[in-house]
């Protein structure tokens, strides 16, 4: 038995419309294309700021700027290199006619011979680099997102204000008070006396502050809605979105942490950081001149190496600041 087809008028004519409304959607992707190109063709020859004269001064501008950043690290390095009878030409030369690598293997040499092992002092920088960049990171996310996700806290207001003023001060204002309190909580002579007060940073504090105030605010209440609390929407839902400020504020942290002495907090030999002991041994006379610039060579290795890994997350950072949906 022949079985017959019946057509049905309303799937006919639902079928007519979607193919129209299809053919209309790529006529417009098709037209929006061509005024894309048409603007990319335009555009093409154009220069940054209007004129050829203008681009000529801002790429001359960067240059200087990047000359006079890069001249610190170059000076250092051809210092470390010099023996010392170029140290004390004047005026000094920012090239090295003999070179040499006597510079630091006398800082190694004269590190090896101190009371306790150079790889301690070592450690010691390493462990509490690290402690002090993991909690500050969570301190700081932490205290972000309170101030700039909660409004209706008490006090809201003046943290904020109070976080900006204390930007004001410099970290030397605040040493007299640190010593009286790690004296008082009995933590002299321990990791904790250099970890503690520098848990957390006012810089570090706005800088996430800020870039967690661009987040639209719609994302946050969905997450309330799906049961998810304050750490939880934190943690979860703020903290993945927020990954180039991270990487911007562990470059920050790192090199504060790695340059901490703490001389006052910490008298053991074996509690010293590496800072601390390369700053003793280039405190020795002019004999020593040349260990000074190896040794800041040395420590200038380990902020660089972060910085290079997180610079393009520092750059989206800095692009995308003040932003907001």
């Amino acid at each position: 038995m022949a079985e017959t087809a019946v057509k049905n008028p309303t799937m006919d004519s639902l079928e007519a419309a979607n193919e129209k409304a299809l053919k209309k959607l790529r006529k417009r992707q098709k037209k929006k294309g061509d005024i894309e190109k048409a603007r990319v063709k335009k555009s093409k020859g154009k220069h940054i700021n209007g004129s050829l004269g203008g681009d000529i001064c801002i790429g001359l501008l960067l240059t200087l700027l990047g000359l006079f950043m890069v001249f610190p690290l170059w000076y250092s390095i051809v210092q470390s290199l010099k023996p010392i009878s170029e140290l004390f030409i004047f005026p000094p030369k920012l090239y090295v006619m003999h070179p040499t690598g006597e510079n630091f293997s006398n800082l190694f040499k004269v590190a090896g011979n101190l009371w306790v092992p150079f790889s301690r002092y070592v450690f010691n920088s390493v462990f509490i680099t690290v402690v002090i960049t993991v909690m500050h990171v969570f301190v700081v996310c932490c205290c972000a997102y309170v101030l700039s996700k909660c409004p209706n806290i008490p006090g809201y207001r003046f943290a904020n204000q109070l976080i900006v003023i204390s930007m004001l001060f410099t970290s030397t204002a605040t040493w007299i008070m640190q010593f009286v309190i790690m004296a008082k909580m009995g933590m002299i002579n321990t990791y904790w006396a250099l970890i503690l007060p520098n848990v957390a940073t006012s810089m570090g504090l706005y800088l996430m502050r800020q870039n967690m105030s661009t987040i639209n605010d719609a994302i946050i209440d969905a997450a309330k809605v799906d049961g998810a609390g304050a750490f939880r929407t934190c943690w979860q839902v703020v903290i993945p979105n927020q990954k180039p400020a991270i990487a911007t504020l562990i470059i920050f942290v790192f090199q504060g942490a790695w340059n901490v002495q703490g001389g006052a907090l910490v008298y053991k030999e074996s509690l010293k950081t590496l800072p601390t002991i390369m700053t003793q041994l280039a405190a020795s006379g002019i004999a020593r001149q040349g260990i000074i610039y190896a040794s800041a060579v040395v420590l200038m290795i380990p902020p660089l190496v972060i910085f290079l890994i997180a610079q393009s997350n520092v750059m989206e950072t800095m692009a995308n600041s003040g932003m907001k949906d």
